[in-house]
């Protein structure tokens, strides 16, 4: 019997098996994997791309999906992450959860007989960095020999997306200020799944003839107390009209949003011609039809 797989980052993947997840996440007619069966989506974080990308990518294949807050189970509060994930295990094929602490999708995916979906945690962002990868594959027709430079925090969707880069044969540069860089247990597993991420404090260096260039807001959910020093510490890191011009002439900008026009990035960037992030968050609901399609068939 095939053991059951789970996916809580990118590197849960062999570079193979991710390669075959953007294959099949391009397929606009995959088979019904979950006709006639439930996918549980728990969000203990709201959301509006990865609830409506999920819900839709369960319809598609087929399947019913059934979103729940997570003040409606209460998680180790009412009941344990362990607990909710057996019980949510007896109705749905797969499980999906979007959580502050990256342990609760651990915890869950160590008992769960069916496959846990990491929708976002504290740690990563797994969903995101596919449908990343799929609009750079998409844009210039393969992800290896691209030069993606991310401008900004060394966060959960930017350690993501370095796993994936470098699993696809992409080059990775982060370029943040100090403090927000990726540590050598970032940099360690990154290199584990094949890939390098070099980190630039200049973004113009950092920038310069990538194909992708990406951003994400400085100060994200949970960390309103960090506020004020985070608004500071990125104050020159705005990718505006003239980062974008160190850029290769054919590079894309990528915004995984919501965005704050203004500060991470200026409303010509990211609504400008080179701008990609309409499409970027479309290819969240076929990355994540992608990848359930494969999880469900090699669970």
């Amino acid at each position: 019997m095939t053991s059951v797989r789970h996916l809580l980052e990118v590197d849960d993947l062999t570079a193979e098996e991710l390669a075959t997840v953007l294959e099949l996440s391009a397929d606009p007619s995959p088979s019904p994997a979950l006709q006639g069966k439930g996918m549980a989506l728990l969000f203990e974080k709201p959301s509006a791309r990865t609830r409506h990308s999920m819900e839709m990518a369960v319809v598609q294949l087929g399947g019913h999906p059934v979103s729940i807050a997570g003040g409606e189970v209460g998680i180790d509060q009412r009941e344990s992450a362990e607990d909710i994930a057996r019980t949510l295990a007896c109705f749905h094929a797969a499980i999906g959860a979007r959580v502050f602490d990256h342990s609760l999708v651990e915890r869950m995916a160590a008992v769960s007989p069916v496959p846990v979906v990491n929708m976002l945690s504290d740690q990563a962002h797994p969903l995101q960095a596919l449908g990343d990868l799929l609009t750079v594959a998409q844009e210039f027709g393969q992800i290896s020999g691209r030069r993606i430079a991310f401008v900004g925090d060394a966060n959960n969707v930017s350690r993501s997306l370095a796993i994936g880069a470098g699993m696809a044969g992409a080059e990775f540069v982060l370029s943040g200020p100090a403090g927000y860089q990726f540590d050598s247990a970032d940099i360690d597993r990154i290199s584990a799944a094949g890939g390098k991420a070099e980190i630039v404090d200049d973004p113009v260096r950092a920038v310069s003839d990538a194909h992708v260039v990406y951003t994400d807001v400085w100060v994200s959910m949970g960390e309103e107390d960090q506020a004020p020093e985070k608004m500071e510490a990125f104050a020159s890191y705005t990718v505006d009209e003239a980062l974008m011009g160190h850029a290769a002439p054919d590079a894309i900008f990528l915004h995984c949003l919501p965005a704050r026009p203004g500060l991470e990035s200026t409303d010509g960037v990211l609504y400008g011609p080179q701008s990609r992030i309409w499409q970027q968050a479309e290819n969240r609901m076929h990355a994540a039809r992608g990848l359930l399609a494969w999880l469900l068939g090699a669970s």
